[in-house]
């Protein structure tokens, strides 16, 4: 059976490894609770850049994309439109906390475009996708008459420690998609077709 991760190890190792006053630096997969970042946010809609500290809380958990942390906002050297001290917010860090994930999305984006993975070492590629975020949430106003319906994006940063671009973005309290079977699918197909829905016995 493995053994659950801790992070108290995982601290006692780092002091063992900085004790030993080692040249190379140490490598970092992933942030623990606790871990205090500091990072020079540009701002989406004004371009201002400001120096943000945060706190991790959690590890959210991390895939082929990158990596999500919940973390608060403990200072702001600047101003970020939409982000205040005590806040909490994600961030999202381009890179996989796994080796493996991230040398095979390396290998398949490098089969398709032959370059690395843009968004996670171009600024400039990860401030487009953040600005897509934007046009999704304008989008979201204008078709459902509200743009909280689409998280929002503060800003783009570089981790130099993870050597990764990321985002500083809007928390949303919510659960991973069930991957439950759909008994009625016409229901859904009634209603996009603007029938009555509500009186339909579910049960058949």
């Amino acid at each position: 059976m493995a053994s659950e991760y801790s992070v108290d190890v995982c601290r006692e190792l780092e002091a063992k490894f900085h004790a030993a006053n080692l040249h190379r630096p140490m490598r970092v997969a992933r942030y623990d609770a606790g871990t205090e970042l500091t990072y020079e946010v540009t701002d989406i809609t004004h371009g201002r850049r400001a120096k943000v500290q945060l706190l991790v809380e959690k590890f959210i958990g991390g895939g082929f994309a990158g990596q999500v942390y919940r973390t608060t906002v403990i200072g702001i050297d600047g101003t970020i439109e939409g982000l205040a001290i005590d806040q909490v917010c994600a961030i999202k860090i381009l890179i996989p906390p796994s080796g493996f994930s991230r040398m095979f999305r390396d290998i398949l984006y490098w089969i398709g475009f032959q370059g690395p993975f843009q968004q996670q070492v171009n600024p400039a590629a990860a401030r487009a996708g953040a600005l897509w975020q934007k046009f999704i949430r304008r989008g979201a106003k204008i078709k459902l008459g509200d743009e909280n319906s689409v998280v929002d994006v503060y800003g783009t940063f570089v981790d130099s420690k993870l050597g990764s671009c990321g985002e500083l973005r809007e928390w949303i309290e919510g659960r991973t998609w069930r991957l439950e079977v759909d008994d009625r699918m016409d229901l859904l197909k009634k209603w996009l077709k603007g029938k009555p829905t509500n009186e339909i016995n579910v049960n058949g």
